[in-house]
């Protein structure tokens, strides 16, 4: 039987039938039924008029029918569009308009995002979520199909957050799904044992590319969860044998302060994979002493996602650090001029490697500045130690001039975290009469915790220069998020 490249499943179908592949807790496919249930769906798709390169918009949460269009994708050449259901009516049909899906796929319940028109354009058919699961459970199991797509095709057009403006759809191709799977295979020793518990939205690529595809590539096993619970998440990661977990930083901290968190049985989870912000000292502390190691990591939608790791021995001796780059992944620091850093000088990160975007779809302009010279300009600025560890310093759009000095939020948040009684913090540039702009730290106090603001002062002057100590202090219960579950720093400057 000759399998396309891209097939993954038709070869795990033969190496491992019966393994269960990915369950949500009422339904679970195996890799025979997973490769059998993705050759029926793209028959059916075929015949509905797709062919390779057609867009599928999708809204919907975590679910095995995503997981069988994901399959029919790899098998067809179909492009999956998935679209945050949080969004917006009107951001919602800019995604649709921008993609021009030949189909569209809902979930029960989200069908109210769904814009009434398209701009006075027929509506490309929709079909609800169930009627994929039915498709997918046909008796069409004919195993050719007519074109596969080739590794440099893409299989998804994953959507930036848009925090700024309309977002932008980075093409994510074939080749980068695969090698994107290899960098973290390497970096954490994944393979058919390997299971997880994914609770990441399927619109974000750390929702599909940071655990599900590297454990579909080497046949491991997956349970989705629709909705994150810190007390479900515990007795998954427990009765589900869970070895690897991946969660953002307010993840860690709630399921740390369930009631359930010191009985529950962790003694399958190697490490904990946590991504998108710094994790505090305190709270790296507090898993490490149930016995859970911690691996920090950092990646983004346009390259990987997984590109640095920080191995769990090094959690706290090299605190605040993403951890060195993964085996695939170049990486350049480099000064305005173009020209590289030196160790511990701070520039902008550039990233090479088989795992890179081809660049966004249909916008030939923002492609063009994200890249020189074959280099992803990444917009983050770091450092690097004389030992290859990289620290984020912070975003170039988020850094804000105080007396005319740079500052960068992600060093003095760094520096609040280490406070015993901040739990979270976020800093943004606010205008100042007398400096430009000057620091706001917006805290949210560790449980328990008391703390001044005049005490938060003079820590930091404790430990930074003077113009990056925060003029403003707010207490807050919680900070805002956006849908990826990042700091919504737009939110923060908004607020009076």
């Amino acid at each position: 039987m000759n399998v396309a490249p891209t097939d993954w499943t038709a070869r795990w179908a033969r190496y491992t039938p019966h393994s269960i592949a990915v369950s949500d807790g009422e339904r679970s496919l195996s890799y025979a039924e997973l490769h059998r249930g993705g050759l029926c769906l793209a028959h059916f798709l075929l015949e509905k008029g797709l062919r390779k390169g057609d867009r599928i918009a999708v809204l919907a949460e975590n679910d095995p029918a995503y997981i069988l269009l994901f399959v029919a994708a790899q098998k067809a050449g179909f492009v999956l569009v998935p679209v945050n259901y949080r969004l917006s009516g009107r951001e919602v049909a800019y995604i649709l308009e921008d993609a021009e899906p030949a189909l569209v796929i809902y979930q029960e319940g989200w069908q109210h995002v769904l814009p009434a028109t398209d701009n006075g354009k027929p509506h490309p058919p929709r079909y609800e979520l169930q009627e994929i699961k039915s498709a997918a459970t046909g008796t069409d199991v004919r195993s050719i199909i007519p074109e596969s797509p080739a590794e440099d095709d893409p299989i998804f057009i994953l959507y930036t957050s848009g925090t700024t403006g309309f977002p932008k759809g980075a093409l994510y191709t074939h080749r980068m799904l695969f090698w994107n799977s290899e960098n973290t295979v390497l970096s954490l020793d994944l393979g058919p044992d390997s299971r997880t518990v994914n609770v990441m939205p399927p619109f974000h690529t750390g929702g599909w590319n940071v655990l599900t595809t590297p454990l579909l590539h080497r046949g491991g096993y997956t349970r989705l969860l629709r909705k994150f619970d810190a007390g479900e998440v515990l007795r998954l990661l427990e009765v589900e044998k869970v070895t690897v977990f991946m969660a953002v930083p307010t993840m860690v901290r709630m399921l740390a302060e369930s009631s359930a968190f010191a009985t529950t049985d962790l003694s399958e989870l190697k490490y904990l994979i946590v991504g998108g912000e710094p994790l505090s000292p305190a709270l790296i502390e507090r898993w490490h002493r149930r016995g859970v190691p911690i691996r920090q990591g950092f990646g983004m939608t346009e390259v990987g996602p997984n590109l640095f790791s920080l191995h769990q021995d090094d959690a706290l001796t090299k605190k605040g650090s993403i951890g060195r780059p993964n085996f695939y992944v170049q990486t350049r620091v480099v000064r305005e001029s173009g020209t590289d850093c030196a160790p511990d000088e701070s520039g902008e990160l550039w990233l090479r490697g088989p795992m890179t975007t081809p660049g966004y779809w249909r916008n030939a302009e923002a492609t063009e500045r994200a890249f020189s010279d074959g280099w992803f300009r990444t917009g983050d600025t770091v450092r690097r130690d004389a030992e290859d560890y990289f620290y984020v310093v912070g975003r170039l759009k988020e850094m804000y001039i105080s007396g005319g000095e740079n500052v960068y939020p992600a060093e003095v948040e760094r520096r609040l975290e280490e406070h015993p009684a901040v739990g979270e913090t976020a800093v943004v540039g606010v205008p100042d009469p007398c400096w430009g702009e000057v620091g706001h730290a917006y805290i949210v106090l560790a449980p328990g915790a008391s703390v001044t603001a005049i005490d938060l002062q003079a820590y930091c002057r404790q430990g930074l220069a003077g113009f990056k100590v925060p003029k403003h202090f707010t207490f807050l219960e919680a900070l805002p998020r956006n849908a990826t579950g990042k700091v919504d720093r737009k939110a923060l400057k908004a607020r009076k």
